[in-house]
């Protein structure tokens, strides 16, 4: 009962927090695809869901993977808050965010990654402390801090045609 359980909510987490990313991309074709996940251990009560060790969550071809991915559910059991930590990866066909660690907000639908952020489109690379992405519109912000690059936004990015 209680892996049943585990397995329902594994699939909700990943149909908010990966399927929502990819909604900016190509919502549509991705939530209809089987949900996958793993970790060394995984553990369902009536507030949070925890799966730790290698924990992956994955939908066609976007995945989720950290150390650590931990669910917090509301009074009916649906997630309203997902946290990722320890060498965080999100990646999709299109780009790759790593960071130290991950909050997905389900309410404003609001990813947030703290911790030597690098963010990957194609050839472009973008880095900072703290990048903020709204998983509906798309839209990112990219935030300096005291790390490694001086507090500074930094990227490269190479205009269309070029090599």
């Amino acid at each position: 009962m209680k892996t049943s359980h585990l397995i329902l909510t594994g699939a909700t987490i990943l149909a908010l927090s990966l399927g929502g990313v990819a909604f900016a991309q190509n919502r549509a074709s991705v939530s209809n695809q089987p949900i996958g996940y793993g970790a060394d251990t995984g553990e369902l009560t009536n507030t949070a869901v925890s799966l730790r060790g290698r924990a992956e969550i994955t939908q066609g071809q976007t995945r989720l993977r950290a150390n650590a991915i931990e669910g917090a559910r509301d009074a009916q059991g649906g997630l309203t808050r997902i946290e990722a930590s320890g060498e965080v990866y999100y990646v999709t066909p299109n780009e790759t965010i790593r960071g130290d660690r991950a909050v997905y907000t389900v309410a404003n639908a609001t990813v947030v990654v703290t911790g030597d952020v690098i963010l990957t489109q194609g050839q472009n690379v973008l880095t900072g402390a703290s990048l903020t992405y709204n998983v509906d519109t798309g839209q990112a912000r990219i935030q300096g801090g005291t790390g490694a690059n001086g507090g500074r936004v930094r990227g490269v990015f190479y205009p269309e045609g070029s090599n």
